[in-house]
């Protein structure tokens, strides 16, 4: 389903500088715990709190999902530490054409899991099946801009855009936009997945766990370990006995009342700030909320601040809607920068609920920890201003379900960011953003702004561009952003060369060795 100003400036010039040249970029090519040793080293069991919903890349936003895709497939850019983008299955790359033409050089001796090699074929089948509306990719608006892909070697990929992408590159690093074989299909990978990332499928137990094995062929820096095995444990006090005990060497932690317990047992936790979001995602193409001032009540009716203290104990900070640092929306910059009951009740009674009104909202139970302390106090607090939320809490899978379908009116998410704003609103705001059924509004100044900000690599200019953006979803009360804040990565002693990032990525699982 789906960063802080904490990162370093170091990150937002290498950010910048992607977009604003738009010109060539090279880089290098990247069971029982054991002994550190290629392919050797043991299994890493991971703890995970839900059983991923699906195994095909071009389709999942559950985080479970997504985590343990990337483990398995590549993607023609990538994201290093510190976000920039970094070689993927495309060694470098070149503009031309005033930007409107990108060619790829692909690795050479890339091959599939099973045994297929890599090549450009694959790139054009892959990216002009992700842009088939029969597909339903979540990240099909991401490769929109692109025209057309030829193939003129295996080694090259030449992808024509409509018009200049100054997001593209940092785009194409979301697992979402894994390379697949042309001979495959996402049903066929939806049973077994078929990628060319550091570790292989090896078997699945629903509800219990997923087995991985080192791919010896990996392309990059081959794996220390000999596999990964995602375990299903139900909640993350759970996740945290079981590292205790020694039966899992590595977990993600988002309640950070359980990180601090897990830290104080004498367990390693890394704490990261994260560009995901939490958010009240409210549907106005449903009744009341497609009428503003109903929104608007909702928003103004909220202590964002005091969410943030009551589910996450303060750790993290209120947000706008953008979190990328090089375009971090200023959170004061709404109609209610602070919480006025008196102004929503008066909103609700212009739009003809003088005596309340009533939005029904569902709720994940499973995928993130504090989503029902969320929901709770978000109740609590529209109460008093007459807006009766009601809650039905759901499993991960269901939840998923009922979100991608935007079977709700309001519902209560965490959704992952992503380093440029094109790549993490245009799917959703945008009148043909795939993903905007989901996400309940679109208006023709978003269309233009969003428009605009792809077209031109002038850092100042996409800048205000996107505060355009953000003031434009605050004034509508598109949805209620709340606050971003960190995850926790707690891993038992040996563990060691996990790198966390800022967009939730595990993709750095591969660095791991155990002693």
């Amino acid at each position: 389903m789906k960063l802080p100003s904490a990162l370093s400036s170091p990150a937002t010039r290498c950010l910048v500088a992607v977009a604003a040249t738009a010109l060539v970029a090279t880089g290098c090519s990247s069971g029982t715990p054991g002994k550190e040793g290629s392919a050797g080293g043991g299994t890493l069991v991971v703890g995970y709190t839900a059983d991923p919903n699906t195994l095909e890349p071009w389709k999942a936003t559950q985080f479970q999902a997504v985590h343990l895709l990337e483990q398995m497939y590549s993607t023609l850019t990538e994201l290093d530490g510190d976000l920039n983008v970094k070689p993927g299955l495309a060694e470098k790359w070149q503009y031309a054409d005033n930007n409107k033409t990108l060619t790829l050089t692909l690795r050479k001796g890339v091959k599939f899991h099973d045994g297929k090699p890599f090549s450009s074929a694959d790139v054009k089948s892959s990216i002009e099946r992700i842009q088939k509306p029969e597909t339903a990719a979540v990240a099909a608006a991401t490769v929109k801009s692109i025209q057309s892909v030829d193939a003129p070697d295996p080694q090259t990929a030449v992808l024509h855009l409509a018009a200049p992408d100054a997001g593209l590159l940092a785009g194409l690093a979301t697992t979402n936009l894994a390379m697949l074989s042309k001979d495959d299909t996402p049903e066929t990978v939806g049973k077994k997945p078929n990628g060319t990332g550091a570790f292989k499928f090896d078997s699945r137990t629903a509800g219990q766990s997923v087995k991985l094995t080192a791919n010896g062929d990996y392309w990059g820096s081959k794996p220390k370990l000999g596999g990964l095995e995602f375990r299903i444990i139900p909640d993350q006090t759970s996740v945290v006995a079981a590292l205790q005990s020694g039966n899992v060497q590595f977990a993600t932690l988002d309640d950070p009342l359980v990180a601090k317990s897990a830290e104080g047992s004498g367990l390693k936790v890394a704490k990261t700030p994260s560009l995901s979001y939490h958010v009240l995602q409210l549907n106005a193409r449903k009744a009341p909320l497609d009428k503003l001032d109903v929104r608007l009540a909702i928003s103004c009716a909220i202590d964002r601040k005091q969410v943030l203290d009551t589910a996450a104990l303060g750790e993290g900070e209120v947000t706008g809607p953008i979190t990328s640092p090089a375009y971090k929306s200023d959170p004061d910059a709404r109609p209610c920068p602070n919480r006025d009951v008196a102004k929503a009740r008066q909103l609700l009674a212009g739009a003809g609920f003088a005596n309340g009104v009533t939005i029904p909202a569902i709720v994940s139970q499973g995928e993130y920890a504090t989503s029902v302390n969320e929901a709770q106090n978000l109740q609590a607090q529209l109460k008093e201003a007459g807006i009766n939320l009601t809650l039905q809490t759901l499993e991960s899978g269901a939840y998923v379900d009922r979100w991608v379908a935007a079977d709700f009116s309001a519902a209560v998410a965490l959704n992952g960011g992503r380093p440029d704003p094109d790549g993490m609103y245009g799917r959703y705001f945008t009148s043909t953003g795939n993903l905007n059924k989901v996400a309940g509004y679109s208006s023709p100044e978003l269309d233009k702004l969003f428009a605009e900000g792809k077209a031109t690599t002038d850092t100042a200019q996409r800048k205000e561009i996107y505060t355009q953006v953000a003031r434009h979803l605050e004034d509508n009360a598109v949805w209620v952003w709340l606050f971003s804040s960190y995850s926790y990565t707690a891993t038992t002693q040996g563990v060691s060369g996990f790198t966390p990032l800022a967009n939730g990525s595990l993709q750095n699982l591969r660095e791991i060795s155990l002693q």
